[in-house]
This record gives C-alpha cells, structure tokens and sequence, in this order.
C-alpha cells in the first residue's frame, strides 16, 4: 500500500494541481525571488499560478461538505442501494428483477468508475493513511484492476502526458484491428472480463506481497458478489449468477469507453519531446462534455462536464471542479485560451465518420507555436 502515496506524491510533483500550489508557496519564501533573481516575475506571475490562487481561494472558503461530502454521500448511497438491488434480484416478478438489475448496475458503475476515480487521486480523504486505503478498496476489490498499476496509467501517465502521444494520449483505448461499430458499441461490454485480466497482466515483474495483495483484494470483490447473489438473491445456476454479474458490471461500459476517448482523441496531440506549457498543454487537448443528470453523478463532474477543471487541478473531488468551474472558465476566456466543450452526440458523430483517421492511423502531431 506504500506504493499508493508514492504514486500520488509522484503527481504532485508531475504536474498536479497540488504541485503548483506548492512551488507559489515556496518561491514565496524565497530569498532569491524577494530580491527579484530571474525568473523570479514569470514564477509568481505565470497564468498557471494566476490560476491556481484563483482556485485555491475558492478551495479554501468551502466547507468539508463542499470539498469532500458531496461525493462521499454519493458513494454511500450507491453502497446503501445494494442490499435492495440484491433482494430484487431475488424477485420472480420481471419487473422486480429488472428493477434489481438496474439498480444495482448504476451502483456498481457510481462505486467503479467514480469512486475509484476520486480514490485514485486522493479526492476521498484528506489523510494519506485512509488515502491509501480507499484507493486499494476502489480500485482492487471494487473495481477489479490493480491500484498500482491503475496511479501508474492513470496519474503518472495520462495526466503528467496529457495529449502526448505515446504516453497519455489514450492509446490504450485503441485497438485499430476491430470495426468502428464493434469498437464503439460492442467491445466495451467486455469490459468486465478484460478488466481482471489486464490486471493480472499489469503484475508482471512487482513483489511478492503486491501481486498477492492485489489477486487476494480482486478475487475477494468478485466472489463477494457471486456468493451474495446465490446466498441473497437466490441464483440456483452458478452460470446464472456470473451472466448477471456481466450484465449488472457492463450497464454503462459503453458511454464509460465513449467518454475516455471523446474528451481527448481528437483533440491536439503533442511530441514527447516538444510541448507546451501545462497550461496550454491541458487547455487544447482536454474537453468538456455538457452537463448530464445521469452521468455527472455516475461517472462525476470531473469526467464528464468539468474535465478541464479535472486535468488542470486533478486533487479536487467531483463537486469542487463543479465549484471552481465558472472561475476556470472565466480566466481562460479572459486570457484568450481555448475553453473547449462539446456534445456527446457531436463527438459520437465525429468518431463514427472519422474512425479510420482518429482510433486507427495515429494522429498528427499539433505545433502550437509561440506556446512551447
């Protein structure tokens, strides 16, 4: 567990919002830049600090409720939706039994994809021990992957690579061999299946203890399920139970594919070895999508109407990137740089006509001169 905080101390210092706080705070007491050394105006002046004092202001005059227990009120009704979803699953009324079923697939889909979302980034809890807990409990037995490999992907690569191809340009959403209308709306069930198995993958090469761990955590989650559905809802058929745990674990792999790709591919893409700062890096190759009653509080603000806010401060929870949004998007306006937003039915459109040239064929490098 251990290698939790040290993947979250490694975003910090890669290009997380918490980074950038942190130098402000630093340069502020700093000698060097009292007397005015070089560098010293364009540190405290630069538009990513601008911003982040913006933020950080907001941030501050929030109450814990607004920072924290929003979300986790969100997580522990889904939690609270179990017991229900697993007597209704016992129902020999079809209308019972799909009322099951739904709810307990949008109360996997909150627990997987939003909470180890915010438990990836540390957006749970303020303290690093129950940090560290939450991100193996979401990611590991919830969500079936391995918390370190999920930091590792997700932190140290998509976000400190934003958009840069090779490393977190998405590409592992990518599999060009297959058809655009397989891709988009029939590889994504397989979701559940794929997961566990990547995970297991991913466990090449690690310690002992952590490749145990994660097997011990992934096969807990899963047969927790499993044998609360033969003990609780009644399954008499071990293949009807696992057929009902597919159903229940890929109700929203399809818009949950759908958005990974949308908000990012497509957009600029960047040279490892030439790219702007972050600022422009994450205001040209990061988009939102509109507000959604469903998938904002499924999938959480930070994924779907306030990923900019998300990319440019990635330890802000779901309801303080909501918060935080009308500041954003006020100083990227006011400062000339790109607030992109967009539709999902837009951006399905575009995927579908230009599948071959966007998920197929690697995208061209953008140049944004005067910017790197």
């Amino acid at each position: 567990m251990q290698s939790v905080q040290d993947e979250r101390r490694d975003e910090r210092e890669r290009g997380g919002g918490r980074g950038d706080e942190e130098m402000l705070i630093k340069t502020r007491g700093d000698p060097k830049i009292k007397n005015g050394g070089a560098g010293a105006e364009e540190v405290e002046e630069s538009l990513m600090m601008e911003l982040t004092r913006l933020v950080q202001k907001v941030v501050k005059e929030s109450s814990w409720w607004e920072r924290r227990g929003v979300d986790c009120s969100i997580l522990a009704a889904a939690f609270l939706c179990l017991p229900p979803a697993f007597l209704l699953l016992g129902s020999s009324r079809l209308l019972g039994f799909s009322a099951g079923v739904l709810l307990m697939g949008v109360a996997h889909a909150v627990i997987t994809v939003k909470g180890t979302h915010l438990a990836s980034h540390g957006a749970l809890s303020e303290s690093q021990a129950w940090g560290r807990f939450w991100a193996v409990f979401f990611i590991e037995i919830c969500g079936s992957f391995s918390a370190r490999a999920g930091i590792q992907g997700h932190i140290k690569m998509h976000h400190a690579h934003t958009n840069v191809i090779g490393l977190g340009d998405s590409s592992v959403w990518k599999v060009p061999f297959l058809p655009r209308i397989i891709y988009l709306f029939i590889a994504p069930l397989a979701v559940p299946i794929i997961t566990p198995l990547v995970a297991l993958a991913q466990l090449k090469g690690q310690s002992l203890a952590h490749i145990l761990r994660t097997i011990l955590m992934v096969t807990l989650g899963l047969y927790s399920q499993y044998w609360l559905l033969i003990n609780v809802s009644g399954f008499t058929s071990p293949y009807g139970a696992l057929l009902c745990m597919l159903v229940c674990r890929a109700m929203f792999s399809v818009p949950y594919i759908h958005v990974n790709i949308f908000q990012h591919i497509g957009l600029p893409m960047f040279s490892p070895t030439r790219r702007p700062k972050r600022i422009h890096q994450m205001t040209h190759g990061v988009l939102n999508l509109p507000r959604n009653p469903l998938l904002d509080r499924i999938f959480g603000h930070s994924l779907i109407n306030c990923h900019v806010e998300h990319h440019l401060f990635p330890f802000l929870s779901d309801n303080m990137c909501l918060k935080v949004k009308p500041v954003v998007s006020k100083y990227l306006t006011e400062k000339q740089l790109p607030y992109q937003e967009d539709t999902y039915s837009s951006r399905l459109h575009l995927f579908f006509h230009k599948y071959q040239e966007l998920m197929v064929f690697a995208p061209p490098i953008t140049e944004l001169v005067g910017v790197q």
